[in-house]
């Protein structure tokens, strides 16, 4: 593959991905649930909460600026990869958006956009969820990933490490929190057993593990 189509699918990937992941997801689940799903940021201004939420937008605006301005010709230049890189990055991407609606789906009624802390939603941990806890923010980062290596320049770059802080601060920060409160001791046996992106990596210890532990010899 060129590096010249290598952008240019990078491009139209990253696009498809974000329209059926965002657009067309939210279009259906407003039309299941009567509610787009949408809760916008969290905390106040420049707390860690809202720079979660804000890098977020701008890792997906990054995501696209990257290769689009590949193509146009303009912008930081392309970093020399050897063709058979862009195919990996094919695959990864791929992989990602279809791993993102696939995780969106397992969702059900309880995929949100944000955090409204009065609200209540299903705990999932089926499926996917049995798998990471966070499968979707795992999905976009691979396939975030496989975009950088479709269209490497430093715009592409900027996005996937602006995704990944941001994916850690609304994790950690925001989301996890809100469900330790919501749903108390089921949650925090699912952290215990389940991995936060990666599976069996990030797992919390309970004071059941932890007194297993000290007592094994």
């Amino acid at each position: 593959m060129t590096p010249e189509a290598a952008t240019v699918t990078g491009l139209l990937l990253y696009l498809a991905g974000v329209v059926a992941a965002f657009g067309i997801r939210t279009w259906m689940h407003r039309r299941r649930t009567g509610s787009t799903g949408w809760r916008g940021l969290s905390g106040r201004p420049g707390s860690a909460e809202w720079w979660g939420g804000t890098m977020f937008a701008a890792a997906m605006l990054l995501g696209a600026a990257g290769p689009a301005l590949a193509v146009a010709g303009v912008g930081p230049a392309r970093v020399p990869l050897p063709s058979a890189v862009a195919w990996v990055g094919l695959v990864a991407g791929g992989l990602g958006f279809v791993g993102t609606l696939a995780a969106q789906a397992g969702m059900g009624a309880s995929w949100r956009i944000g955090v409204d802390p009065a609200e209540r939603t299903t705990l999932v941990t089926g499926g996917v969820f049995a798998v990471v806890r966070n499968p979707i923010f795992t999905a976009m980062a691979t396939a975030l990933v496989g975009v950088a290596l479709l269209a490497p320049t430093a715009v592409t770059l900027a996005a996937l490490v602006s995704l990944v802080v941001a994916v850690q601060l609304q994790v950690r920060v925001v989301e996890e929190p809100y469900l330790r409160h919501t749903h108390g001791a089921a949650y925090v046996d699912y952290t215990a057993r389940v991995g936060r992106f990666v599976p069996g990596v990030g797992r919390a210890r309970t004071r059941e593990t932890e007194e297993s532990g000290t007592r094994s010899p």
